[in-house]
């Protein structure tokens, strides 16, 4: 029997490092620790109902477990065979309990290849990824096919880069290939930064081995026999297993010289990153390892003919590599037989927002938001309406209804006026202003920009400028017009996809939400009633008891009046944090 404890970052904060050791401690007091494995996992994706135990080999699946629950689970489901029906998923249709996973509408849909050790296995146990074919793609490529082989079996897959610019990654490595050096390299863009997106972050955590095992056949189809990961400092969990890991290939002879006794010598080191949004950029990455600021170049030349000191450069992600050993041991055929023409296998998105459903999802192409959001993630929290999904980050766009039908692909979402991005997903519901909307996404891309090229430094700064005026009562109909043309010139000037895409979510907001923006330059009026500079508190002096519940919670003494006498509301002192709204039990603050 083995318990598995999530083990990702979502569940570690809340404890789930305690759940483990509660086990441990438990089993040991029965005398059991040596029949029953606790085993530390990667994330489930199910992050909603975190801490999340699975029971094997019955596939009990506990949601939301607690250290205290720790001692009944022992008890009456190891020693006595019964569930901890309190424990498991409830469904919120039928109302009923389940026990299994498979029974779950959030997993019914997905299709996990990227994600397919992720809570199955224990990442810092190179056996158990063993186990489950972990190598066995390697030493096929290394011992029995060609580079060019190799390289044929992933074009003919169709798998497209997952970082976001989805261009084909068998072509990546065949002109990697075809440039000619005596060094040459493979890098791993582990460099997550988008708000929201979680999902290169726990490939790492939740199955490292797969990542290494990718690069080393990529380091044996273009000829290469260093590899690079390049990750951002502030993912621990993630560095600590990617260690862990290199470490335990090295002495498998999996990494390092001869391996397999093939002759084949390739190993991995680590890169770490300071955070910045910019070197997901496949030149500013390569920039940032050899020490240099983090600024994107003109391409060409591109990586693949002059990358890391100079020389060619296989620039991947995290969940492109993810893949590509199960394209070799399932075949070329099997892969594109899922997703779409033009967009083949599956996504890992982080699905995130205003969502009852929050977690790391794997879908395939081709699937509706529909379903996404509606089927796998649950629908809407507290009932409220759907109004967008922003998709790609901040270099995205935000979908509304009239897209939820829509296929997921490439190709459709560009179409739609957004992008696929690295995977981020955040639901909107109708109280998100969708102008402080791209407020948020523009901020955001001003804080990241590296500043090399004057239409990003520059023209995003003027863009944001113009949002600011609008969203504190101050635009004007002309500023409207001054968006789209300004967002349109920064889209054909910047330097790198960071500037190129930076004006999408001002751009898809324009064309989809113009009412919005009309209300807020015209009646001056935010209509989701978030932009604090638009609204306007008061107090109705009919439904007012004088209670002074506001009056003695304002942090700015803005509300005045005399006990069981209406109370008022000073305009010119008022910060509309909306203390006085939660404090009110008889509805009388309003909000105009």
């Amino acid at each position: 029997m083995h318990i598995l404890v999530c083990g990702g970052t979502g569940c570690k904060a809340s404890q789930s490092e305690l759940i483990k050791a509660n086990f441990t401690d438990k089993l040991n007091e029965y005398g059991l620790a040596d029949e029953i494995q606790v085993v530390s996992t990667g994330c489930f994706g199910f992050c909603e109902k975190g801490p999340i135990v699975k029971i094997l080999p019955d596939n009990t699946f506990y949601t939301q477990v607690t250290p205290e629950d720790v001692a009944e689970i022992v008890d009456e489901h190891i020693i006595k065979g019964r569930k901890v029906e309190r424990l498991l998923f409830i469904d919120p249709e039928t109302k009923e309990t389940v026990g299994d996973s498979k029974g779950m509408e959030f997993y019914k849909k997905q299709i996990r290849i990227a994600l397919r050790n992720c809570g199955f296995i224990n990442p810092e146990n190179i056996e158990e990824y063993i186990g489950r074919d972990g190598y066995a793609a390697l030493g096929t490529c290394i011992s029995e096919k060609t580079p060019d082989e190799v390289i044929k079996t992933v074009k003919d897959s169709g798998l497209r880069g997952r970082g976001g610019g989805g261009f084909p990654t068998g072509l990546k490595w065949e002109l990697t290939r075809k440039s000619v050096s005596d060094q040459k390299y493979v890098v791993c863009n582990a460099d997550e930064g988008d708000p929201g997106a979680f999902m290169d972050r726990s490939i790492l955590e939740g199955d490292p081995h797969s990542v290494l095992e990718a690069m080393a056949i990529c380091g044996y189809c273009i000829g290469a026999d260093k590899g690079l990961v390049y990750i951002r400092a502030e993912y621990p969990l993630a560095i600590e297993r990617l260690k862990i890991a290199i470490d335990q290939a090295r002495e498998y002879g999996l990494l390092g010289d001869d391996i397999l006794g093939t002759g084949f010598n390739f190993d991995v080191e680590i890169r770490y990153g300071a955070g910045a949004f910019v070197c997901g950029e496949e030149t500013a990455l390569i920039h940032s390892m050899e020490g240099k600021r983090g600024e994107p170049t003109v391409k060409p030349p591109f990586p693949a003919e002059k990358g890391y000191n100079g020389k060619p450069t296989n620039v991947n992600n995290v969940e492109t590599f993810a893949n590509i050993p199960v394209i070799i041991n399932k075949g070329a055929e099997w892969f594109a037989s899922i997703g779409t023409e033009k967009s083949k296998g599956t996504k890992v998105f982080a699905l995130a927002g205003k969502i009852n459903n929050v977690g790391l999802i794997e879908v395939p192409m081709g699937i509706t938001l529909r379903e996404i959001i509606y089927d796998i993630g649950g629908g809407i929290k507290d009932g409220r309406e759907f109004k967008a999904v922003q998709t790609g980050g901040p270099s995205g766009g935000c979908l509304t209804k009239s897209f939820l039908d829509t296929p997921i692909d490439y190709d459709n979402l560009v179409a739609a006026g957004s992008m696929m991005g690295s995977g981020g997903m955040i639901v909107l519901d109708d109280s998100d202003c969708m102008v402080a909307i791209a407020k948020f996404y523009l901020e955001f891309t001003l804080d990241e920009s590296c500043g090399k090229c004057t239409p990003c430094r520059i023209g995003n700064k003027r863009l944001h400028e113009i949002l600011e005026k609008i969203t504190n009562g101050n635009g004007e109909l002309e500023d409207l017009n001054r968006l789209r043309m300004l967002s349109n010139v920064i889209k054909d000037t910047s330097l790198c996809g960071l500037g190129q895409t930076s004006p999408n979510p001002v751009l898809s907001t324009l064309d989809n939400f113009y009412d919005e923006y009309l209300a807020h330059v015209t009646t001056h009026k935010c209509l989701a009633g978030q932009c604090k500079a638009l609204m306007h508190y008061s107090i109705d002096a009919e439904r007012c008891t004088g209670c002074t519940l506001c009056f003695r919670n304002c942090p700015v003494g803005a509300i005045s009046g005399e006990k069981r006498s209406p109370h008022y509301i000073d305009q010119s002192i008022c910060i509309k944090c909306g203390v006085c709204i939660g404090k009110c039990k008889f509805d009388a603050v309003l909000i105009a």
